[in-house]
């Protein structure tokens, strides 16, 4: 009887050798046979065989994504956050993907559905206006923080660093009250170390890392300490609180927990640094050492030698008279003395430095850790010595990282909040927005809102602005889109502030610029620089770069009161 599972190979059976070990030792002889039917049933990956050199001491786990992160993330967190304050490469690396991802701050703007809300053009622009007004005192000011001390642009810097620095970050959504605010929603972030479980106790299947969880795996409580764990000021022991993830009786979110999951069922959010933690560390230890390597192969000292113990030279003090030499208090140093005893020599070894094969192996080593963090070589140590080409696919490589990383933030930090403010607003009678609480789908159609930020900036701004004419000209793209990629400007705004300037100019007599003009037709711009087209000719002169009829008209021209033309 075949007992086979369907689909594997047949169990081989004992060979004549594996008969006579079993007649000897059993033992070993079963073990033969366990052997050797493990070996018929694996399968045809040798990334999962174990009788290869390479991987025979490769032992990997099948743990749950809590098992394998959980009991790691204290000692990551405290690593990844002394790398950020003592190391040069990945304070870098983090701030560069703060600045690129939020810079001076994400904005939003009211999209609200109008055909679902049965407004017009007109009521639905002045509804976003005033929902504008009351997100501007709220998020410009330090009303917004439940400390009084940051603005809203402030509070995402912090909440994407910490992310990153330390796994996860928390936004409590608190109430503060005062004559001068015109909304009582405050915002208190507070790091991940707040978050786990009461007494420090072990996990459970619904309490892990401080998160209570339900037979659905949705989080229902938060148990946050007291104090921050690492605080040695604070007085009495930590308690815990449980905070509800939403409220009760409204169903209002009250506690965001910001991470960027790996794995599915992840509880915590595992710092970004991570899995490059050690070849930074070595990174930064070597660096330190070439450093010192290299301060003293540049420092001059000079060694008195006395050829006899009764001769010193240039010193001045008769014989007998000079202290004890010490070899402890001998010290390299810029220009320094050094008087050796009798009979005494200094033997030097040439350290080679600077080494000048410093710069390619950390140039190695950077670039695999610029892979794990999403950050390319060339924006990681903010070098651009290669070509046009090169540098704009790093740059492309890297903003598709960055707008990642802006897309979570908005989705778990920035939409919330600003739909908290809009609730808020609504129930203050504030804003007049019927429905808003009884259908989620119209509450949904009243706090849609599109958020921007700073611009990735472009190597070539004259393409990239073509390139953009063209879009908007061909129907590919709008001028709303356009202008917030190139300049992450509002064009509404613009727009009316260009209506304003053009009669301004009008009324003064000046004549107003000329509309836009398409770009030429033809082969796209060339950067001569780039040395991928050095051999396509040099920079054309202006007049040949323009087309015919622009030079001209982007000139202003100054109207006198006579009509004549200056």
């Amino acid at each position: 009887m075949n007992l086979t599972p369907r689909g594997l190979p047949p169990l081989p059976g004992p060979t004549l050798l594996d008969r006579l070990v079993t007649f000897v030792s059993p033992i070993r002889g079963l073990r033969r046979h366990q052997a050797r039917a493990a070996l018929a049933l694996s399968g045809g990956y040798s990334g999962a065989r174990y009788d290869r050199r390479a991987l025979q001491e490769w032992y990997a786990g099948l743990g749950s994504a809590d098992r394998d992160s959980l009991g790691d993330l204290t000692t990551l967190r405290a690593r990844s956050r002394d790398l950020r304050r003592n190391a040069p490469l990945a304070t870098g690396a983090l701030n560069t993907i703060v600045t690129s991802a939020v810079g001076t701050g994400l904005t939003p703007r009211a999209r609200i559905d109008r055909e679902l809300l049965g407004l017009t053009e007109e009521e639905a622009g002045a509804w976003e206006a005033h929902a504008a007004r009351i997100w501007a005192w709220w998020a410009e000011t330090p009303a917004c923080d439940v400390t009084g001390r940051f603005d809203f642009a402030t509070l995402q810097a912090l909440v994407l660093v910490s992310s990153l620095e330390s796994g996860d970050v928390l936004a409590i959504r608190r109430r503060k009250e005062g004559r001068a605010r015109l909304l009582g929603l405050a915002l208190q972030l507070l790091e991940a170390d707040y978050l786990s479980n009461p007494q420090f106790g072990p996990d459970t299947d619904r309490l892990a890392g401080g998160v209570e969880i339900n037979e659905l795996g949705e989080p229902v409580r938060y148990h946050l300490a007291s104090r921050h764990p690492g605080d040695f000021f604070g007085r009495g022991g930590l308690t815990w609180t449980a905070v509800p993830a939403v409220a009760p009786e409204s169903g209002e979110r009250l506690v965001l927990h910001i991470f960027d999951p790996l794995r599915p069922g992840q509880t915590r959010g595992v710092p970004l640094l991570a899995p490059v933690i050690e070849p930074l560390k070595q990174l930064d230890r070597y660096t330190e050492a070439e450093l010192m390597a290299a301060v003293l192969a540049a420092c001059f000292t000079v060694f008195i030698k006395h050829p006899t113990p009764d001769a010193p030279v240039g010193l001045g003090l008769p014989a007998g008279q000079l202290p004890p030499a010490d070899p402890a208090q001998y010290r390299l140093g810029n220009g320094a003395i050094l008087d050796l005893a009798a009979g005494e020599s200094v033997e030097t070894v040439n350290p080679g430095r600077p080494n000048d094969k410093f710069d390619p192996f950390v140039q190695a080593i950077l670039q695999q850790v610029g892979v794990a963090l999403e950050v390319p070589y060339e924006l990681l140590v903010k070098r651009f010595n290669a070509s046009y080409s090169a540098s704009r696919a790093a740059l492309l490589e890297a903003w598709r990282s960055f707008e990642r990383r802006r897309a979570t933030l908005v989705r778990t930090f920035c939409q919330p909040s600003y739909e908290w403010v809009i609730a808020e607003s609504v129930a203050a009678g504030l804003l007049d927005a019927p429905g808003f609480f009884e259908d989620p789908l119209v509450r949904r159609a009243w706090c849609d809102a599109a958020w921007t930020g700073p611009a990735a900036g472009q190597i070539d701004e004259r393409s990239a602005v073509e390139s953009a004419i063209l879009r908007v000209t061909n129907g590919l793209a709008t001028l709303e889109e356009e202008t917030a990629k190139l300049t992450g400007g509002d064009w509404e705004q613009n727009h009316a502030q260009q209506v304003k300037e053009r009669r301004a100019q009008v009324r003064d007599g000046l004549a107003a610029p000329p509309a836009p003009v398409a770009p030429p037709t033809g082969a796209p711009t060339r950067n001569p620089r780039d040395p991928q087209n050095a051999d396509r000719g040099s920079t054309p002169p202006l007049e040949d770069a323009v087309p015919a009829g622009r030079l001209s008209l982007a000139r202003a021209e100054l109207v006198t009161e006579g009509g004549a033309r200056a």
